[in-house]
């Protein structure tokens, strides 16, 4: 039986009107895979309403909207389904749809055309100015042009060894280009993941006696190996991020005003590097903390967060609460590699909260429902997503 406290979250989560503690008390309520069952029974009554309002001549829609009752009832008639109809909302929420999105229930739109996203390639720019192309499967070492072994690589995933590998130390950058993601695990053992449209400068070797430091451009997660009396420097453009053994997300897109850090466990500082000497004050963070960085202003706050909803893109998931369309559309670009065209300027504030599983939904089916849902009109137009 589902607790009524719980209950009240799901409605309010629907209503948009959840707060930050409510969803946490939410997302840590999903851990249990039967909770998620219970969740997604409701999600999926809340769409066909949803569907239902908008248009109520769907009679595949009310068919379908009384047979889950029926069999709901059937699986458990003490899960109280009609307690949250009536908070039927505007609240996009996809959380393992993928099979309602795949069959007719969500099918219907004005276009059938199909985007193709582009298949942009990830590539490892050597020391000595040589490109290679990485594929994202097999089992390899990585050789230059004069035949040494530069960095072995397992599927999706670079490893380097400072013990195994020349002991030169070289500069490489592993530029990962939109709608991909791929890892490095470097010399000291350290993980990093990259996001979509991300890269990474660091050293094959890092010297001993002076920090390890990295450039990151875009949004990485990283697990950093503790090595005692060896500082880990992460910078991103005005900011450097220090850290001698933890888990944390740094996200510092160009046209991003903010960046962010979020701290999954251990313990970071950052530093604006703007500042004048002596200026410079170190800005500590705890776990479960996202320190912002203002690039107008320069100022770092931080804040309290669910460090689960700013880590989910290693699993393909784009995870929005409060968040603008404009900012919606800029990671749907990112991640999906395709070009979308808003033309409706009232839109692009308008905030939402959505939860996209990349992996199992393709970018027409994410509008297809937006266009159920909000009637926001699109049309594909020389592959690109255009919104009138």
């Amino acid at each position: 039986m589902i607790l009524k406290d719980i209950e009240n979250i799901i409605i309010k989560y629907f209503t948009q009107s959840a707060d930050v503690e409510d969803l946490d008390i939410l997302n840590n309520w999903l851990v249990e895979e039967t909770n998620q069952k219970i969740f997604k029974s409701y999600v999926k009554i809340h769409f066909a309403i949803n569907l239902a309002m908008i248009d109520p001549n769907l009679d595949k829609i009310k068919r379908e909207l009384i047979k889950e009752i029926r069999n709901d009832k059937k699986i458990n008639n003490k899960i109280r389904f009609l307690s949250i109809l009536k908070y039927a909302a505007i609240a996009i929420i996809f959380l393992g749809l993928g099979f309602l999105m795949n069959n007719e229930f969500f099918a219907t739109t004005k276009t059938t055309d199909v985007i193709i996203p582009r298949q942009d390639i990830i590539t490892l720019e050597l020391g000595n100015g040589e490109k290679q192309i990485l594929s994202e499967d097999g089992t390899t070492d990585i050789i230059d042009k004069d035949g040494n072994v530069v960095v072995g690589k397992n599927g999706s995933q670079l490893i380097y060894n400072g013990e195994n590998y020349n002991s030169k130390v070289e500069f490489n950058t592993l530029t990962i280009p939109k709608g991909k993601r791929f890892g490095v695990v470097l010399s000291d053992g350290t993980k990093v993941h990259l996001n979509a449209e991300s890269s990474i400068t660091y050293p094959t070797v890092f010297q001993k006696g002076i920090p390890r430091k990295v450039i990151l451009k875009g949004e990485a997660y990283f697990d950093v190996s503790h090595v005692e009396n060896r500082q880990f420097i992460v910078n991103v453009q005005d900011l450097d991020v220090k850290v001698y053994g933890t888990k944390f997300n740094v996200s510092d897109y160009a046209e991003d005003e903010k960046a962010k850090v979020v701290l999954v466990e251990g313990s970071v500082s950052l530093s604006n590097l703007k500042e004048e000497e002596g200026e410079n004050e170190e800005v500590f963070l705890e776990p479960g903390y996202m320190a912002i960085f203002n690039k107008l202003d320069k100022n770092i706050i931080n804040q309290k967060v669910n460090t689960g909803l700013y880590t989910s893109w290693m699993d393909g998931n784009l995870v929005f609460r409060n968040a603008s369309f404009n900012e919606i559309v800029q990671k749907l670009e990112r991640n999906y590699n395709v070009v979308i065209i808003n033309n409706n300027e009232q839109l692009a504030n308008e905030k939402f909260n959505a939860t996209i599983e990349t992996k199992h939904e393709t970018i027409e089916q994410v509008f297809k429902f937006f266009n159920k849902v909000y009637k926001i009109e699109f049309e594909i137009i020389e592959n690109k997503i255009v919104i009138n």
